[in-house]
């Protein structure tokens, strides 16, 4: 696995985690900065008075200048004073004069005011002979900042969580999304809706989460297969004991009816009772076989045995059985195979080569015949049958599928054989497929894998 999804998570989560201190220094620079400065009232308000001051100041009337700071001090309890900036050189170059005269003696309108400091600033309204100015102490009511401890603790404290939230709804968005859509196929299947696929719904991600889809869709396909197969099992079946349970009825109907006839009759009727019994434990047996073989996938390959005996047995067999057909052999003198089963593989064999022999007609040829590749044997198994048509050649692998012209013609046959053949030959990792002739008749193709 390679862990798709933790190291999108770490993406996201560390992403995130830079993104908000980044964001939090930003903004605490922004506000702090824009919070450190005069606002333009109070500004006009300094800038007033020393526009005032420095009235009076040209008019040469020290004593009113003098009541006016007093005024001005009392007023906005503060300390104010008018001050010059004079530099008198004691020792070395006088050519740089320019460069050290004016001094400040306090802040300008212009900088920032600290905003950790209990003290008020004092501020610096030069006059404009360039060496005099107004110096005052900034009043607390124009003091800027005043909101800053609450504007601090909403950038420190409001701001990382609304950002963890938006990281965090990322996140559950990211995850939620396709256990989400698990979600609703679960339901969705529950219900009865066995088409509904999750992986699709999730487009080109592909991380843990996806896999789990795909998981599930397997499981639900593989379900959903198997469901349809057992419906359409039980309906074919139903169908099928209909007939021989019918025929069973009228043969056990005319037994009580008539009572009177001899014994002769009466023990052609048991025979008949018999034989439907049989039938119907035949179909029994067979429909349980194929729907634990479709149910359980089971893997048989447990035992070591030779192809040529166990097809020679069955050749035998069929000539015993099918007298008036012909059965030709084709073998080598061995085709030994590993991690095989003796029984599923022949009665896959046998169902294959008694419904050749049982749609070939009388004196006609069956021919069995033996290819040894080398990773596998072929066995091919042709006869001299009506064929298939070729829109049938993968339906007649269905259970209860019979062609209407052999339907007729072959009451003993369930169209089970070749259905149940092709599930024992997929337990042992061997395959079927079907062909036509070209001459006549129908072939078909077992691979067996050599298993070594």
């Amino acid at each position: 696995m390679t862990r798709r999804l933790f190291w999108k998570l770490c993406l996201i989560i560390g992403t995130g985690v830079v993104a908000m201190f980044y964001l939090i220094n930003v903004a605490v620079n922004h506000f702090e900065n824009d919070m450190s400065m005069l606002s333009d009232s109070s500004r006009t308000e300094l800038t007033d008075w020393q526009t005032k001051a420095e009235i009076i100041f040209d008019q040469g009337d020290m004593s009113e200048l003098e009541r006016w700071v007093d005024n001005l001090q009392q007023q906005e309890n503060i300390w104010a004073v008018i001050a010059k900036a004079n530099v008198v050189e004691l020792a070395g170059n006088r050519s740089h004069r320019y460069e050290y005269t004016g001094y400040n003696l306090g802040r300008s309108i212009d900088w920032k005011i600290h905003l950790y400091f209990d003290r008020a600033p004092a501020m610096q309204l030069p006059f404009k002979d360039g060496t005099t100015s107004l110096v005052v102490q900034l009043p607390q009511r124009m003091r800027p900042g005043s909101l800053w401890n609450l504007t601090r603790l909403s950038l420190q404290v409001l701001l990382p969580m609304s950002i963890l939230v938006c990281l965090s709804i990322v996140l559950y968005r990211h995850i939620m999304h396709p256990i989400k859509e698990l979600d609703l196929a679960s339901r969705a299947f529950s219900k009865g809706d066995f088409s509904v696929r999750v992986r699709e719904q999730l487009g080109s991600r592909n991380d843990e989460l996806s896999q789990l889809a795909e998981t599930f869709d397997l499981m639900a396909e593989r379900i959903s297969e198997q469901i349809m197969h057992q419906r359409v099992l039980l309906t074919d079946l139903s169908h099928e004991l209909r007939t021989p349970l019918t025929r069973l009825d009228i043969a056990t109907d005319n037994l009580l009816s008539h009572r009177e006839e001899g014994v002769e009759d009466t023990q052609i009727k048991l025979e008949r009772i018999h034989k439907e019994s049989q039938h119907i434990r035949k179909l029994v047996d067979d429909t349980l076989t194929l729907s634990w073989l479709d149910n359980e996938s089971p893997q048989l390959r447990i035992e070591s045995l030779d192809l040529v005996d166990l097809l020679e047995i069955l050749i035998e067999d069929g000539r015993f059985e099918y007298p008036d057909k012909l059965i030709s052999a084709d073998l080598p003198n061995q085709a030994h195979i590993e991690n095989s089963n003796h029984r599923a593989l022949g009665q896959a064999l046998e169902n294959i080569l008694r419904n050749a022999l049982r749609y070939t007609p009388i004196n006609k040829q069956v021919r069995v015949s033996l290819i040894d590749h080398e990773y596998e044997y072929q066995i091919i198994i042709s006869d001299q049958g009506p064929g298939v048509p070729k829109e049938h050649l993968n339906t007649i692998f269905r259970p209860f599928f019979r062609i209407d012209s052999a339907r007729s013609c072959n009451s003993d046959s369930f169209g089970l054989g070749l259905a149940l053949a092709q599930r024992q030959l997929n337990a042992i990792a061997a395959t079927v497929f079907a062909t036509n002739s070209i001459a006549g008749g129908l072939i078909m193709t077992v691979t067996v894998p050599k298993g070594v």
